[in-house]
């Protein structure tokens, strides 16, 4: 059976603070963000008989505190917020979640892992780096102009993001069904781009909200952090995607980011295609040691500004603790203490 390819229905899309029914009682709004490529988040608000149901609440600035004023008076036909729903921590995601919660007295709604590491960056915000971040730069392979950088930032960018956060939350997981607007809404828990990260799909309206789980056009950002050096979220990621690929193939798509869109089926197996060719290309270029640094040129065919350059290494570093964990490249501190990676058989073959 041929396989949706991906479309945009709706052909058009709202502008910054306006809004656009995308089919009765669920409305998309748009917001910008700070964020160079992305520019833009994509929040939604779902219409219930008591009030409306808002998922994802944008990032926190005093723009976009006025802008959703502007959505409450105009689009809400004089009924309240009654929930707030955050797929994941992030703060173009979570970033107004406590002025939303504060302003309309209701709980904030989220997976347990989005609401404690969201909560723990908060309350870890510091003037001085910790010397375990910068250890961890400076393994991952960051130049002494990159660490001064990190240095001099400090440890509080996420807390500065995102408006206090409520001390207490309602927690969703994995297959709880939340009824919005007459319709069932189950919980999907994927991973790897954060930890526990809540879609929400009506089988009754062919929908699913998917935050950054799935996205058109762009993959979601796969990394490695501080607060989990060895983690291995891509296996993660590719784990939830099977998960996934059991929606219809004709559902409409929701997404964070870009468009709303049909053809899940085929980005799905985008995301695969995609991973697996660049954990090609690492196996073949880890004929000898490599640091994530050295291999941004394996992974990335563009070239990469300042403000690239962390993030890629992230994911560089995400594709080699893959390929640790299936045996496939070894990881080895040097004398300098810089991670680096080989392929085992290159390594065993020098040996023997």
């Amino acid at each position: 059976m041929k396989k949706q390819q991906i479309e945009y229905p709706l052909g058009s899309r709202p502008n910054d603070g306006e809004v656009l029914e995308i089919a009765e009682g669920i409305l998309w709004v748009r917001m910008p963000i700070p964020f160079k490529g992305l520019d833009f988040i994509n929040l939604y608000l779902l219409e219930d008989e008591a009030g409306w149901t808002m998922v994802d609440s944008g990032f926190n600035s005093e723009k976009i505190k006025e802008l959703w004023t502007e959505v409450f008076e105009k689009h809400l036909k004089g009924k309240p917020v009654t929930r707030l729903i955050c797929t994941h921590f992030h703060p173009d995601h979570m970033g107004l979640a406590g002025w939303v919660t504060e302003k309309w007295n209701i709980p904030l709604t989220m997976t347990f892992g989005e609401w404690t590491f969201g909560r723990m960056l908060c309350l870890e915000a510091a003037d001085e780096v910790p010397e375990e971040v910068m250890s961890f730069y400076h393994r991952i392979g960051f130049t002494p102009k990159m660490l001064e950088k990190v240095r001099k930032r400090g440890f509080g960018s996420f807390s500065k993001a995102v408006y206090p956060m409520p001390v207490g939350f309602d927690r969703i997981e994995d297959g709880d069904v939340l009824s919005i607007g007459g319709s069932d809404w189950e919980v999907i828990v994927g991973r790897g781009h954060c930890p526990e990260h809540a879609c929400l799909y009506s089988a009754e309206r062919n929908m699913l909200i998917s935050g950054d789980q799935i996205l058109p056009r762009i993959t979601p950002h796969i990394g490695v952090y501080p607060a989990e050096p060895l983690a291995n979220p891509l296996k993660k990621f590719l784990d939830s995607i099977p998960v996934l690929a059991k929606l219809p193939a004709d559902i409409l798509v929701l997404p964070a980011h870009n468009d709303v869109f049909t053809g899940i089926h085929n980005q799905l197996d985008y995301y695969k295609e995609h991973h697996e060719e660049r954990l090609s290309r690492l196996k073949f270029a880890c004929g000898s040691p490599k640091t994530a640094m050295d291999l941004l040129p394996v992974l990335f065919d563009r070239e990469l500004n300042e403000n690239d350059v962390s993030l890629c290494i992230s994911e560089g570093l995400a594709h080699c603790h893959y390929l640790v964990e299936t045996g496939e490249l070894e990881r080895q501190l040097g004398d300098d203490g810089v991670w680096r990676f080989q392929h085992v058989k290159v390594i065993e073959s020098a040996v023997a």
